[in-house]
């Protein structure tokens, strides 16, 4: 048995960093290896595998474990592992499947049809504006990741796939003008971005408001008085914007009629209870947890009301986080210098950038560790962190579900960073302008 060769803590804060800038790389370089797989058969699976942007940062997380067992010991590697909180990857998990339940989403798209035919444009185009709008908004009492998940798939039958649902009353697209894949990522860095921005209404439903809230002593009220009305400005016109480069693609509503078996509203009504309790219970896993088993219990009592769950897309992206938190713990001793050597203004641009190549609740969380840090210093590191959300798939924790959700829908069923990033800079910019009012 080899004896491990021990170095300084810095040392591996150091190689820690190092692995998260390759993951970084990783994260924007994933839709290269959907190509190598094409031209690679013999490797293919490989090539998939490392190409999946929700498997990068739990790929990464482990060949970090795997350094520091090598170096400073296997018990320190288990101690350094077990030291993290993995509250919030196993949150998502759960709250994308309860969200993504059939019951759920029949409900939603329900209640968005029946908006949808009050408003005065095509209803197709209306339905797309809701999801982009009134669901982001809704992020703040359902939390985000449930209202990424109900957006993502509100959005997928309509703009991600070539062909409506056979169960669909709605035709997605017209054939001979499909959308362009700009335009995809036009429509998936808005909804980023809403979805970033739009869970600031309360104090309990964005993950970086979750992390200073209690420090800082911002409550419900605090937040919509002072960032939800802006987020709500920003969120509308975000979505208006978009809806105006889609117009031409979109096909008027067909009057094909649906013939999907009707679910019970008292069913939909407990599906609506279990996704309540989960959110109420967000900081208690073993609660949150143990409703989803029975959740589990009921789907299977209620089969023929239900749809195959989300379990392989709510892992993969319960992955992704655990992995980000496991990297992430790690990088505390560059990240705190900068964001406490900054101006208020600068504090805003540099919460953006960073929260960009970071996550924006570990941003936050590392600003609620600096003492005496001005009312406008916090102010702005929180308008830059979730104005940033959008830019990337690992800026805010609901980006990897929406992604996961709505991949299929581009070329080589992968998501180009690059593309994304460049995608998001107009709502961002929208985002931006509004927070500095």
């Amino acid at each position: 048995m080899t004896t491990p060769l021990h170095i300084s803590n810095h040392l591996i804060e150091i190689t820690a960093a190092t692995i998260f800038g390759l993951a970084l790389i990783h994260t924007f370089t994933a839709k290269y290896f959907e190509k190598l797989a094409k031209r690679n058969t013999r490797h293919a699976g490989l090539f998939h595998l490392l190409g999946e942007v929700e498997v990068v940062f739990g790929f990464w997380a482990f060949v970090l474990i795997g350094f520091i067992a090598v170096f400073a010991g296997g018990q320190q590697a288990i101690d350094y592992a077990e030291s993290r909180h993995y509250t919030e990857p196993l949150f998502v998990f759960v709250i994308m499947v309860v969200a993504a339940s059939k019951p759920l989403i029949s409900l939603v798209k329900n209640i968005i049809e029946t908006i949808s035919k009050l408003l005065p444009i095509n209803r197709v185009l209306a339905q797309i504006w809701l999801s982009l709008a009134a669901v982001p908004l809704l992020g703040s009492l359902i939390t985000e990741p449930a209202a990424m998940t109900l957006a993502a798939l509100m959005l997928a039958p309509i703009l991600f796939k070539k062909m409506p649902a056979k169960s669909s009353s709605i035709k997605p697209l017209n054939e001979q003008n499909m959308l362009p894949e700009w335009l995809k990522y036009a429509v998936l860095g808005v909804l980023f971005v809403n979805i970033s921005i739009g869970g600031t209404l309360t104090s309990f439903a964005a993950p970086p408001v979750l992390m200073v809230a209690q420090i800082w002593e911002w409550d419900s009220t605090f937040m919509a008085n002072t960032f939800g009305w802006r987020a709500v400005i920003a969120v509308i016109i975000n979505a208006t914007l978009l809806i105006l480069l889609l117009k031409k693609y979109i096909a008027k509503p067909s009057s094909q009629i649906d013939i999907a078996k009707p679910i019970p509203l008292m069913v939909s009504l407990i599906h609506g209870l279990f996704l309540t309790g989960v959110v109420i219970f967000a900081h208690h896993p073993v609660l949150f947890f143990g409703l989803f088993l029975l959740f589990l219990g009921f789907t299977q009592a209620y089969a023929r009301y239900q749809s195959p769950l989300i379990l392989k897309e709510g892992l993969l992206v319960g992955f992704f986080l655990a992995g980000l938190v496991v990297l992430g713990g790690m990088q505390q001793w560059w990240l705190q210098p900068i964001v406490a050597s900054l101006a208020p203004l600068q504090l805003f641009f540099g919460a953006t950038f960073l929260t960009a190549i970071t996550d924006n609740a570990a941003l936050t969380y590392l600003g609620a560790q600096i003492v005496g840090l001005s009312d406008e210093a916090k102010y702005m590191l929180m308008a830059g962190a979730v104005t940033g959300g959008g830019l990337t798939v690992i800026a805010n924790a609901p980006n990897p579900a929406g992604a996961a959700l709505l991949k299929e829908g581009f070329l080589d069923h992968s998501i180009g960073a690059g593309q994304l990033f460049i995608a998001a800079l107009a709502p961002t910019l929208v985002a931006g302008l509004l927070f500095l009012i």
